[in-house]
């Protein structure tokens, strides 16, 4: 990493507030990016095959919208998309929201990851999880915690191949100007260190060991589990930015999922990431797109590194120590 970056707390960049609820016995959670009153711009970038999403369509440049009061990360798959309900509810009893003549409409974009193949696979994060999520807040946790309850990865040969992981957080500060991400790491593939190439999470053999790789599974079969996986991320700044220039710094933070995952943006996966600013600080587009993807690498890596063992499956705390 450059000397001239400073890595600091996801929760040091100014105007968010995170807030999660998870079951710890159904093994689901939800994760809340609140924006505050005035919300915040965003912009979003899907790169997967199977995404499962809310509101996305107002994130276009092309759309009227110029702000979200809140991106909801869920389990549960497209039935996660309920906790955005609660959400909403919870900012319109605080009368947050785009103003009408009727009263406030929350602007709550959302997406989710499938986590139904561990624990209960008929329960999900529903609108009392999400109300509970923004009432908790602030109260961000990396690994198993909020949407990141569920999460696995390297499941090209089943699940009982596959390993734990979560949800994580990195951050960076180049003199005033802070970027930041937020991901859960859902991934068909494995998770791999961008500075050194070594595998901390993903497909294990039949000894248990780490050797194979979802790359190879992936030539070699069809995958077995396939439409069960994604990553979703939120970046966050405090850089001056419009939606259109949000939107195409979504684009260069996937270059971070490339450098962790691989493989990485397939069919099998619904891999959506946000971008979000309050706006502080002027900026270069180029530069904080640069620190978006570096955030977005080390975020997941977080993801697997702060992740507990759960429901048989490994994490990589547990692999990399043997």
């Amino acid at each position: 990493m450059s000397t001239i970056l400073k890595s600091i707390p996801v929760t040091a960049i100014d105007g968010f507030t995170i807030g999660q609820c998870e079951n710890t016995n159904t093994t689901t959670g939800v994760t809340v990016i609140l924006t505050g009153e005035k919300g915040a711009v965003c912009g979003v970038d899907v790169r997967g095959g199977g995404p499962a999403s809310r509101e996305n369509a107002l994130l276009n440049p092309l759309a009227a919208n110029d702000a979200v009061h809140a991106v909801v990360l869920s389990g549960g798959s497209a039935f996660g998309l309920e906790s955005s309900c609660g959400v909403m509810r919870w900012l319109k009893e605080r009368s947050i929201g785009f103003q009408t003549a009727y009263g406030p409409v929350p602007i709550v974009v959302s997406s989710c990851i499938f986590d139904l193949g561990i624990g209960d696979a008929n329960a999900w994060p529903d609108a009392q999880m999400g109300y509970q999520a923004c009432q908790s807040a602030p109260n961000f946790l990396e690994g198993n915690h909020g949407a990141g309850m569920g999460a696995t990865v390297g499941k090209a040969n089943g699940m009982e191949h596959a390993m734990k992981a979560g949800i994580g957080a990195a951050a960076f500060q180049l003199n005033d100007l802070q970027v930041g991400a937020i991901a859960v790491v859902n991934a068909f593939g494995d998770i791999y260190d961008p500075d050194t190439g070594r595998k901390l999470a993903g497909l294990r053999d039949d000894d248990g060991t780490m050797t194979p790789s979802c790359e190879e599974a992936l030539y070699q079969m069809a995958p077995q589990l396939a439409h069960t996986n994604t990553t979703i991320a939120a970046i966050l700044t405090n850089g001056i930015f419009n939606k259109t220039e949000l939107t195409k710094i979504a684009g260069m933070g996937h270059d971070g999922y490339a450098r962790a995952i691989n493989p990485v943006h397939t069919m099998f996966d619904g891999d959506s990431l946000y971008a979000l600013s309050h706006p502080a600080v002027k900026a270069d587009i180029n530069v904080a797109g640069t620190l978006a993807a570096r955030a977005v690498a080390k975020a997941i890596d977080a993801a697997v590194l702060h992740t507990q063992a759960a429901f048989g499956l490994p994490c990589a705390k547990d692999m990399l120590a043997k």
